[in-house]
């Protein structure tokens, strides 16, 4: 079941109580094409067949998902806990708030979308026996945690730290400057927009943590970490004899207000910047660092920080609305709680310069488009031969290919990359990129400079590699691909944090309890860590009745005005739309078994006096027969071996 969404780009009156109204209850086919009859297909086949179901929001950046994902929210919530149960408003105001909260701290304005979600978020609403709410789950994946310390020109930090800056309570933070003289805040020269209003949105997302149950002191500790990371950014160091760097004296009230708001001492703050403790199985030594690397301990320290942060919210949301496993068998009858995932993912993307996190985005779309093509396209075609039915094949391309190449273990990007990483040596990225080009230069999705000189999209640019994706071809700088994929935190930054006299703090790095002589083990890569994701993500996904809104960007200007046909058609065309609707109107809308089809029927007047209570002498497929002559709808079924096919229900 597929839904097309297109971006208005402006509030239209059709999400109203009288709107949900008129969708409630009803098939999909009775009303116009709209959002809510998806979420009300998904609930009723909640309610109609005990049958687990996912919502997959998809398309490229700036369609619309996330104000669809929110849509689908706010209907489950308006059409469930009709007894108005105080315990269930609750859960569903929750839910619905927790979107706000999450929007502030992971999404961000790009140059494609003013609110794009720079992570991905899968999140489970489980159900009680009647078909109300009582709790949910939220998985995430892949926070753009580059974006803290570095953005694109016209582009912005993640939109928490505006919200903080432009709150009109700075002061408390240490926050005197103008937000155009923060490192990490002026890089895409447009810390203020006209179409945000960081101030109104800084106490809706205060309200917001209210509800959903953080305490005070929580939320004070969020805030403070946020303006700790503004600060972080105007931290400098200055040379001493080449090798050794110290915190800059101009600079040092950044750090008596790094030691105030994270609750660390001043001194260990400044020694964790500009040393750092190596332990061997010999012995501990205490390297000096010199200021290219002390900057770049401080960038990662920031990243670490945001990104340990989100996780800490998540984590704490999810013990919010989470179900009691002790508690569950009040709540349904077989011990298990039926459930719908909403899927909001960040879509397609194609940046002036795209790099390891592009990669990582892409690469989650490509997961999503085999999962439709396997799940929407070939097991249909399937079915139909499977059941017997006399069918035409429709051809459509498969991406499986382009997803090898990226996954696949020992010779895809991400294997090479992982190698390059544990190498021991100076290995660089150009040597990563070289790599690549020995192993996969007669793949036909994958090309570079070196193997394709005369290619217009790369512009003699001998750092980039160019993927032929499904969407569109795309090239990716190699810049930065390893240390990004490394995802190096050093021990010593996690036993500073761990040591802070804030709880909050101390628990988001419990790696630092580990004593300094300890020999820490090489965690997984980043990209591997992101390809396991996908691959059980997807894996959730398919074990769900899945329905998919497929969303679509009308133009690049982000105007209500503007209908580029072209782009649009390019999107329909890579989304693999056409296929779908070939393949619908070569088959059939509906199938349902030959039993729940003569259950729900029998009772019609004209059959009742034969199947009504039970037919006699009869199979299922003979009685589905039946009420199908009776009912003069024989031109418009088919008769499979085990399932009645319906062509336009």
């Amino acid at each position: 079941m597929v839904i097309v969404s297109v971006n208005p780009y402006r509030e239209l009156p059709i999400y109203s109580a009288e709107y949900v109204k008129s969708y409630k209850g009803r098939e999909i086919f009775e009303r116009p094409p709209h959002i809510f009859a998806i979420a009300e297909a998904a609930y009723k086949t909640l309610k109609q067949r005990s049958t687990n179901s996912c919502i997959v929001i998809s398309g490229e950046s700036g369609s619309g998902k996330t104000e669809a994902s929110k849509v689908i929210l706010r209907y489950i919530a308006a059409v469930t806990n009709s007894s108005n149960q105080t315990g269930i408003e609750r859960i569903k105001n929750i839910l619905i708030q927790t979107t706000c909260v999450l929007e502030s701290f992971g999404n961000a304005k790009t140059n494609r979308n003013d609110n794009s979600s720079r992570f991905g978020k899968y999140m489970d609403i489980n159900f009680d026996f009647k078909f109300d709410p009582i709790g949910g789950i939220i998985r995430h994946y892949l926070l753009e945690k580059s974006r803290v310390v570095k953005q694109q020109e016209g582009e912005r930090n993640f939109h928490s730290f505006y919200q903080l800056l432009f709150n009109g309570e700075t002061t408390k933070y240490g926050l005197k400057l103008k937000p155009e003289q923060y490192n990490y805040i002026n890089q895409g020269n447009c810390s203020k927009i006209n179409k945000i209003d960081d101030k109104h949105d800084y106490q809706q997302v205060m309200q917001a943590m209210k509800i959903v149950g953080f305490k005070q002191d929580e939320t004070d500790t969020i805030w403070k970490i946020v303006a700790a990371i503004i600060h972080l950014g105007n931290l400098q160091f200055e040379d001493q004899d080449g090798e050794y760097c110290r915190v800059k004296s101009t600079t040092d009230g950044e750090l008596s207000w790094l030691s105030k708001l994270l609750s660390c001492q001043e001194s260990d703050i400044s020694s964790t910047l500009t040393k750092r403790i190596v332990a061997t199985q010999k012995e501990i030594i205490a390297a000096h660092q010199n200021t290219t690397k002390a900057y770049y301990g401080r960038d990662a320290l920031a990243k670490a920080l945001y990104e340990r942060m989100f996780i800490w919210l998540i984590d704490h949301i999810n013990q919010t609305i989470s179900i009691d496993p002790e508690k569950l068998d009040s709540y349904s009858h077989n011990k298990s709680s039926l459930v719908i995932g909403v899927l909001d993912i960040y879509g397609f993307e194609i940046f002036t310069n795209n790099s390891f996190e592009q990669l990582c985005i892409n690469y989650c779309n490509e997961k999503l488009q085999q999962l439709f093509i396997e799940l929407v396209l070939k097991q249909e075609q399937e079915e139909y031969e499977r059941e017997g039915i006399t069918w035409q094949h429709i051809d459509y391309f498969n991406n499986k290919i382009i997803c090898d190449l990226i996954e696949q273990p020992r010779v895809g990007i991400i294997a090479h990359l992982d190698e390059a990483c544990y190498q021991v040596g100076n290995v660089t990225d150009e040597m990563f990129l070289d790599s690549l080009n020995k192993s996969l230069k007669t793949h036909k999705h994958y090309t570079s400079w070196a193997l394709s000189p005369g290619d217009k999209l790369l512009k003699n640019n001998q750092k980039h590699f160019l993927i032929r994706h499904y969407a569109g071809d795309v090239t990716y700088n190699v810049e930065g691909f390893l240390d990004k994929n490394r995802d190096t935190l050093f021990q010593d930054f996690k036993r500073l944090l761990y040591n802070s006299t804030n709880p909050v703090i101390k628990s988001m790095f419990p790696e630092g309890k580990q004593d300094i002589g300890v020999v820490t083990k090489r965690p997984q890569t980043a990209g591997t860590v992101f390809r396991n994701s996908m691959i059980a993500l997807v894996d959730i996904l398919s074990s769900k009745q899945p329905l998919y809104v497929r969303c679509i960007k009308p133009n690049e200007e982000k105007s209500s005005n503007l209908f580029d046909q072209t782009r649009v058609e390019h999107q329909v065309e890579y989304l693999g739309l056409l296929e779908n609707v070939r393949v619908r109107r070569a088959g059939f809308a509906h199938r349902t078994p030959y039993t729940r089809f003569v259950q729900r029927y029998k009772i019609i007047d004209t059959v009742r006096s034969k199947l009504y209570p039970k037919a006699k002498n009869s199979s299922d497929k003979e009685s589905a027969t039946f009420i199908c002559k009776q009912l003069n709808i024989e031109n418009n079924v088919a008769y499979g071996k085990t399932k009645l096919f319906i062509k336009e229900p």
